[in-house]
């Protein structure tokens, strides 16, 4: 079901009122060829000169939705109602003129805007590939608009050298190149700061008045939907709630099979660089993190601080430089490919990029099994009932171990990833904005059961977050980053 309600921002009729819609839809239900329900049934209009927020918990149908106004949606979906897009029906539209529909309409910038980056152009060609108007100048201004430092140099990077913030934003400058008629924004203000996110919700309500745009955002974020939204569609889920009240309260964890649980984990004198053509880019100046067995350590800082990377550089995805790492005072090595097992299995990273870190050709209970296979030893025919209980765990019902990753929901995603981490047992866990993507309540319930989990094995987590309330409800310790400098820690800051 879908309740729509106006947001009034005074006494004047809202923006659009009296334009024909631009979006039309009555009675649409989308649903998966075995009977899960991707998108509950939903009525509504969107008007250009608006911006629409789709709101409701995670899972509820929000980035489905999105995904059906540019007629792009798992094989074998069944739809019923009706969905008009300027016109046009995009599930039913010929390949080419739905080609031209996403080219030259309507615009979309999902949840994980990275993922769809080609990692071997700079952010200056990215924006230029699919600009109405490819000039410099008018590249330049459309990075400044999304909020983008250009004279820093920012738009001759590629998308590694970025924050996932900053890609985000590269990501929406591309979409606004094209000039479209409609513009829709899968979670456009998770991962950032909070300064970011006003900023944000300024640009989208500029965009909406001064374009005529349609602007349709799927947000978890209140305070967005406040600033910037003139009607909400809130979608409320076909009731699961086994799944929902799992989060938390699921069967605990197995102890870990190899070694001691807990474990402190420490970087000193850490440099790191980001490689942008011939030049070198420092990103982390000698940072010294240190998180204790057992505890929960918060890195905070402005987007593009060198957040992630210092997580990247603890897992050994981001090569340091210098200096040196610890796993309980043992020297760790600084690639992955160069640790032990062993270590492979203690030092586990939920991404903030879920979508990047998954496989789009696996079930999400193959990848899950495959941490079980590597790093359990539990046995085979124990398998399907232990990915029910890591899925359970993170507040997902049994039957999601038969989708893939592409039909489900970002939120959904991340608990998976999550998930994942889980079923290796870590001893470290290192979380990059794991709740960005999630409801409250369900944020609320992972980092519950990520505390309990800390509690009874000894588990030692390190949280990246731009959620005040989250770091200072659940973190010990807080390290304060800033281009790329640790600038101050302690048990409270600020």
């Amino acid at each position: 079901m879908s309740d729509l309600a106006p947001v009034q921002r005074d006494a004047s009729p809202p923006p659009g009122a009296t334009q024909p819609s631009a979006i039309t839809l009555a009675g649409l239900e989308i649903r998966l060829p075995r009977g899960a329900v991707l998108l509950p049934e939903t009525t509504a209009q969107i008007h250009a000169g608006q911006v629409t927020a789709l709101t409701g918990a995670s899972g509820s149908g929000k980035t489905t939705l999105l995904r059906a106004l540019i007629g792009h949606l798992p094989p074998g979906a069944g739809i019923t109602g009706t969905l008009d897009v300027l016109g046009r029906t995009p599930h039913r539209l010929p390949a080419d003129q739905l080609r031209a529909l996403r080219r030259n309409t309507i615009a979309h910038v999902g949840q994980d805007p990275g993922s769809a980056l080609n990692p071997r152009m700079t952010a200056r060609r990215l924006v230029a590939e699919l600009a109405t108007d490819p000039s410099d100048d008018n590249v330049l201004a459309l990075l400044a608009e999304c909020r983008l430092p250009v004279g820093t140099g920012i738009a001759d990077r590629r998308p590694s050298a970025l924050s996932g913030g900053q890609q985000r934003r590269v990501a929406l400058a591309r979409a606004l190149a094209r000039t479209p008629e409609i513009l829709l924004l899968d979670e456009p203000t998770a991962g950032l700061d909070i300064a970011l996110r006003d900023e944000i919700a300024q640009l989208l309500r500029h965009l909406a008045d001064s374009r005529n745009l349609a602007v349709v955002i799927a947000t978890h974020d209140p305070q967005l939907v406040e600033a910037c939204a003139d009607r909400t569609i809130r979608l409320t889920p076909v009731a699961t709630p086994a799944a929902r009240s799992a989060v938390g309260r699921a069967a605990p964890a197995t102890a870990s099979p190899h070694g001691p649980a807990g474990a402190g984990i420490a970087a000193r004198s850490v440099d790191a660089y980001f490689r942008d053509g011939r030049h070198r880019r420092l990103v982390l100046a000698g940072a010294a993190f240190a998180a204790a067995p057992g505890s929960a350590t918060a890195i905070v800082g402005p987007s593009g601080s060198g957040k992630t990377t210092l997580l990247r550089v603890l897992a050994g995805l981001h090569p340091a430089h210098t200096g040196h790492l610890t796993l309980d005072r043992i020297p760790l090595a600084a690639r992955a490919q160069r640790r032990t097992r062993q270590q492979q299995r203690r030092v586990q990273l939920v991404p903030q990029n879920p979508l990047a870190a998954l496989n789009p050709r696996r079930t999400v209970g193959r990848q899950l099994i495959r941490p079980l296979r590597l790093h359990t030893g539990l046995p085979r025919s124990s398998h399907p009932e232990r990915v029910a209980e890591l899925l359970a765990q993170v507040g997902l019902s049994a039957d999601h171990a038969d989708r893939y990753p592409g039909d489900l929901s970002g939120g959904q995603r991340q608990r998976v990833s999550i998930a994942r981490a889980l079923a290796a047992g870590p001893d470290v866990l290192l979380c990059d904005e794991v709740t960005s993507a999630l409801d409250a309540d369900t944020a609320t319930g992972i980092m519950d059961l990520l505390t309990r989990l800390r509690a009874e094995h000894g588990m030692t987590l390190v949280l990246v977050s731009h959620e005040p309330h989250l770091v200072e409800r659940y973190a010990d310790t807080v390290h304060l980053l800033d281009a790329g400098h640790l600038t101050g820690t302690g048990p409270l800051l600020g």
